[in-house]
Parts: C-alpha cells; structure tokens; sequence
C-alpha cells in the first residue's frame, strides 16, 4: 500500500511538472504597430518567432503606438501575474510608476528596441539600439563631406520615443554649434512614422520656396515620403542630385536606392533582440544570475559610396517588395 502511495504521489509531481511546462513561461510583450516601417514588421516577427508555446512560453503580445496604452497593457499584465513584461516604449518617459508596481509583483521588466528614462534598477535588461550613436554616425558621414554650406529638412520621428531624440539629438547638437549648418524646416511623421505627413512637409517646404540641400529624415519610410515631393517637383537628389538624402533601418529596398544613387546614405537600426532575452530569460528560470544592464546592439552605417550588394543580403530588412507606398 505504501508502494502505492509513494507511486501516486510521484505520478502527481510528474503530472504537475508537465502542466508547468504546458502552461509555459507567462511573458506580456508590448510593441508598437508593425505598420510604422520595415524595421518593426521585422522585430515584431523576431519576437512572435521566438517567444512561442514550442520555446517553452505563453506569451501574450499587444500593439500599442502610443504610451497610454503602453501603460495600460502593463498595468494588464501586472495583474494578470505574468512573470516577465517585454516593452518598446513609446515614449522614453512617464514609466517609472509602472516599472515600480512590477518590481513590487515581482515581475521582471526586459526593454528591447529603446532604453527608457528610468532609474536601471526598475528593469533588469535592456536590449536596444544606441540610438545616439545611429544619429552620431549619420552627422560624422554627412560632415565628412566637407559642404560649404548644410541647408537641411530634418523629417523626425514620433516626438519623445528614444529613436526620435537619439536621432535628433546629434544632428541638432550640430547645428547649434556650426554656422553653416541650418536645420530649414523640421517636422515629424508623427506617431506613426507617417510618409505621407513627411511628404507634406516637405511640399509645404517647397511650395514657400524654402532652399534645402539635406533631407535627414529619421526613417526610410519618411524618407521616401520626401523623395515624392521632390520628384514632383522636378528636384533631383542622390548621387550627384541637387539634394542629399539620408534615412534610418535599412530595409532592404532603401539599401537598394543607396546603391543605385538615388539616396545617399542609410543607418542601420538592428531589430533582432528577441534571441538575447530568450537567452536572459531561460538563465533566470534555471536559477542563473546574468549580467542584466543596457546591451547595445552593433550597428552601422552605409553610404553610396561604399555600399555592397552584399551588404544589403546580409543588413537588409525585408525584402525589396516591400517599398513604402504613398496614399
């Protein structure tokens, strides 16, 4: 009888195991719409690829575009008990309240794709972009160039996410400290990244006569927005154009126009992070400490000049199909 007992009860903690590794590891995942770019439709798929029932997850993904409901989805997943929150922030601040409530629940916070402006201790990693260092690296190559003078349309992204003040930032730095270097008209795509609101304000700079010779735009998709305009216009641009043109994320099809001449230059912007938390994740769950803190990925930038076919294979996003369309 007793034979019988100690059988049952380790068919019980068999039983209980294996419902544990069933339910999987409880992970809410807030991103942004994978609508905005190339680049998020590719880290929206890095994640989805990774954080699956067969990798040993339950996860729950949610879009969210703007901080608002970024922050009422974590609130979400802090009541719902899940055991890790995943997040690309909107907006790099506005956060600390939330993070605090999950450290209190004992949940533990991973950023990935921007860092947010918060005491380090609220999350226990981030794998991100240097977004400063993306708008360092495309202020150098343009400086390197050696204009008389820098006229530039500065197309940002959505106002206060880390990507639009890292990208920004530089390039603004710049143009205070330089006298030849005037930012004409600035404007953003909002906070989708819009090509279409980047067209208009590159048309409302043309339409008021305003002379620009740098499109800085802080997205590929904004960045052919612009294009549009000046091809209506009858404004060359490229590689021996009238006007330089600079995007960011480098999908494949923008690569492309910087071989071909038509842009000048592209930065990249990694969106593989998915594989690194994994990684961080499964370490914590097997008892493991791991090193936590802000993990950058390394990036580059690409320039008519120097570009490869076989660099747009290896860095480029998606594929050449999925150029930006203009209403």
């Amino acid at each position: 009888m007793k034979k019988i007992l100690v059988l049952a009860l380790a068919l019980i903690m068999a039983l209980s195991a294996m419902t544990a590794m069933a339910e999987g590891i409880k992970v809410g995942i807030i991103n942004l719409d994978p609508a905005e770019s190339g680049y998020r439709q590719a880290n929206v798929q890095n994640l989805n690829e990774v954080f699956t029932a067969e990798n040993g997850y339950d996860a729950t993904f949610v879009t969210a575009p703007t901080a608002d409901k970024q922050l009422e989805a974590a609130n979400s997943f802090i009541t719902e008990g899940v055991q890790y929150i995943l997040v690309s922030a909107a907006e790099a601040t506005g956060w600390d309240e939330v993070l605090e409530a999950a450290q209190e629940a004992g949940i533990k916070v991973f950023l990935f794709d921007r860092l947010i402006d918060c005491d380090p201790s609220l999350y226990t990693a981030a794998v991100v972009s240097d977004m400063p260092k993306e708008g360092e690296t495309a202020v150098a190559w343009l400086e390197s160039l050696g204009l008389e003078e820098y006229k530039i349309l500065h197309i940002q992204g959505q106002l206060g996410s880390a990507a639009q003040i890292g990208r920004s930032g530089a390039l603004t730095e710049k143009c205070d400290a330089e006298e030849n270097w005037t930012i004409v008209r600035e404007g953003t795509g909002g906070d989708s990244w819009d090509p279409n609101e980047a067209r208009n304000i590159a048309q409302a700079a043309i339409d008021a006569g305003e002379d620009f010779n740098i499109v800085y735009a802080e997205n590929d998709g904004m960045a052919a927005g612009v294009v549009a305009a000046l091809d209506k216009a009858g404004i060359t641009h490229g590689v021996d154009g009238d006007v330089i043109i600079m995007g960011f994320d480098c999908n494949k099809w923008a690569l492309k126009k910087v071989l071909d001449g038509e842009w000048n230059y592209d930065g990249q912007c990694s969106p593989f992070q998915a594989a690194k938390i994994d990684e961080m994740i499964k370490a914590l769950e097997a008892g493991e400490e791991i090193e936590g803190g802000i993990i950058y990925n390394d990036e580059k930038g690409f320039d008519a000049a120097t570009i490869t076919e076989e660099d747009i294979e290896t860095y480029g996003l998606g594929s050449l199909e999925d150029e930006v369309t203009l209403d």
